[in-house]
């Protein structure tokens, strides 16, 4: 049983959600967003990326960006900054290209390698949507980070496929109850750019009813 195509969620709140929560409720639930330094470096290197006309092939490998996917199992959808056909004896047939090619996304990243699996499971939820709708199996794929300019290849493994299938249930169930979820404040905290709506040290000591109910007090 899937879910029906107005049920889809954004594909890249799985990196919103594996990081904090809370963040992905303000910016997915609550629709709160505000730019900071990272945010908008990590957008020009989207915007850049996700250039749906821009087509290139050289030799044995053809790149498609900005590629529209999703998931009716995993209720997600989304876009791919590139996605690389690569030739293989085990890919599928595209329009006009000689041979078999094998999908292998690519998902651009403004800084660095994370601590967590955020980057790697949205990623693999990218190329579960492409399996899914291209018929074929993708063992792997890459992270590049603009900071290092370093490409991290992705192995996508049982346990990091079933960690994007726990997620994407997660944020179904939470979308359904319209549940913010509680501060709990980590160590990102601070570069977050919803820092400042989120109010991390502020609501640890106190609801958001009673800060409302402070604030109000203070103007009547």
């Amino acid at each position: 049983m899937g879910y029906k195509e107005e049920e889809y969620l954004q594909l890249s709140g799985i990196q919103h959600f594996l990081f904090c929560r809370r963040q992905w409720a303000l910016i997915h639930l609550e629709q709160q967003w505000a730019e900071n330094y990272r945010t908008t470096d990590g957008e020009l290197m989207h915007k850049n990326a996700h250039d749906d006309r821009k087509r290139t092939s050289r030799g044995e490998l053809f790149v498609l960006s900005g590629m529209h996917i999703h998931s009716p199992r995993l209720g997600l959808s989304g876009t791919c900054d590139v996605v690389e056909f690569r030739q293989n004896k085990n890919g599928i047939l595209l329009h006009d290209k000689p041979g078999l090619w094998l999908p292998y996304p690519v998902e651009y990243k403004r800084g660095r390698t994370k601590p967590d699996a955020s980057d790697e499971a949205q990623l693999c939820a990218e190329a579960m949507c492409l399996e899914e709708m291209l018929c074929c199996e993708i063992a792997e794929g890459a992270l590049y980070y603009g900071e290092t300019r370093h490409r991290q290849v992705v192995t996508f493994t049982p346990e990091l496929r079933a960690l994007v299938e726990r997620t994407a249930e997660e944020m179904h169930q939470l979308y359904r109850r319209g549940c913010t979820p509680r501060v709990r404040p980590q160590k990102g905290c601070q570069a977050c750019s919803l820092n400042g709506l989120c109010l991390p040290k502020l609501l640890k000591k106190r609801s958001v009813a009673e800060y409302m109910s402070h604030e109000l007090g203070e103007w009547s």
